[in-house]
């Protein structure tokens, strides 16, 4: 994303000077004016800073991003001045990108910034949800109990991602395997067995129809690699492209809500981000209708976000949101229930924060489910197309084999 500096005055006509991230020129100028502040000049620097070698310099981890929070948490409520609690923690950094970006929150803040808006400038780091409870916990005087609720929120969608990707590694793997086997049988031993079947049979021999499809398909993919290797290489870069685009990919979100046992999966990890997070913004102090616009962005799936960007109108047009939500499918009746006894007692995020917790267990009993259930259906698979294969060429050959014997 271009960076942009910039020279403009804040709200008490002190002249400041900073950077930010945006698309354009015309959203880096909404941004500042977002932010209280009236641009004197704003010019667009280099897209990606680079490290001293010309690579692009290393990421922020979500476990470095989970210590930055804990610390700057820590240190806030222990009385430690802000500015001097991040000259503190940048000091301590080992991660240059991170040193920078707490480096830019210094100059930010010592430029009259608020913590929140000086954090919006780095949303590769810090997202929306992020940037929204610092600035509820600002407005409140709550910032270090926000950044502990940040930091236990930043860690639970840690965890879940790299269960998840845990799950998906081996079956992937078996996939991987179970294609290249397949496409080093079709190039290279199909086309030798061809050959030996035609000096059995002769070049008019009828052999059996799956082996005659093998054989065709194996001459096909030697004799015509190139459109393969270019058709496969566009087919793919063409899906990838469709699934970009907003319809590409909500009917992407869509096919997955719809395929067996996945979907159930879907639904679970999308309601217990739903509940976990919009249940952090609502106890941050954050509006309802602000928080569920933030909370749609945050599930990543969009069949969610239209559903709850349209629960969110409801909320404006003067509904209940549990009463929005009630019958909608993508949620289950556990959730707008629990959402009516919230509304009843003022205790929203309380309750929410349980049906997530409730939720987190289900995704993980459904994971240990799927990893080994995955496993020998992979393996069976990969045996069945083995097995296929030899069994369409080594049938053809005994018999052959025993005519030429008779």
């Amino acid at each position: 994303m271009p960076i942009f500096s910039y020279q403009a005055t804040n709200q008490r006509g002190k002249t400041i000077n900073g950077t930010l991230n945006a698309t354009d020129k015309e959203t880096a100028l909404s941004l500042m004016k977002r932010q209280g502040l009236k641009p004197i000049s704003i010019e667009a620097q280099s897209a990606v800073k680079k490290g001293a070698l010309g690579f692009m310099k290393p990421k922020v981890k979500i476990t470095d991003l989970v210590l930055f929070t804990r610390q700057l948490s820590t240190m806030v409520s222990a009385g430690v001045p802000l500015l001097r609690a991040l000259t503190t923690m940048r000091d301590q950094v080992e991660n240059p990108t991170l040193h920078a970006i707490i480096g830019d929150l210094i100059k930010d803040i010592q430029n009259g910034v608020s913590l929140a808006d000086a954090m919006q400038k780095h949303p590769d780091v810090f997202n929306d949800i992020f940037v929204n409870m610092v600035r509820a916990g600002e407005a409140a005087g709550i910032v270090d109990d926000i950044l502990k609720r940040l930091a236990t929120q930043v860690e639970k969608n840690a965890s879940m991602r790299k269960k998840i990707k845990s799950a998906s590694t081996y079956p992937i793997v078996l996939l991987a395997l179970t294609v290249g086997a397949f496409l080093g049988l079709m190039i290279f031993i199909i086309p030798r067995i061809a050959a030996i079947l035609k000096d059995l049979g002769g070049p008019d021999a009828e052999l059996p129809l799956i082996t005659q499809v093998m054989i065709n398909i194996s001459s096909f993919m030697t004799t015509y690699w190139y459109i393969v290797i270019g058709g496969g290489a566009l087919a793919i870069f063409l899906l990838r492209r469709y699934v970009k685009t907003p319809a590409g990919r909500y009917q992407l979100h869509s096919l997955v809500l719809k395929v067996p046992i996945l979907n159930n999966l879907i639904v679970k990890i999308s309601v217990a981000r739903f509940t976990r997070t919009f249940a952090a913004l609502i106890g941050a102090g954050v509006s309802v209708v602000e928080a569920l616009k933030v909370t749609s962005r945050a599930i990543g799936n969009d069949v969610y976000q239209k559903a709850i960007e349209a629960a969110a109108e409801d909320v404006v047009n003067g509904k209940q949101l549990s009463q929005s939500l009630e019958g909608n499918k993508l949620f289950p009746g556990i959730v707008p229930q629990m959402l009516a006894v919230g509304e009843e007692t003022g205790q929203t995020d309380e309750v929410l924060v349980k049906v997530a917790d409730f939720y987190d267990e289900e995704v993980d009993a459904i994971i240990d489910g799927l990893s080994s259930i995955l496993e020998p259906v992979m393996i069976v698979i990969m045996g069945g197309m083995v097995g296929l294969v030899a069994a369409s060429v080594m049938g053809p050959i005994a018999s052959l084999s025993q005519n030429v014997g008779s």
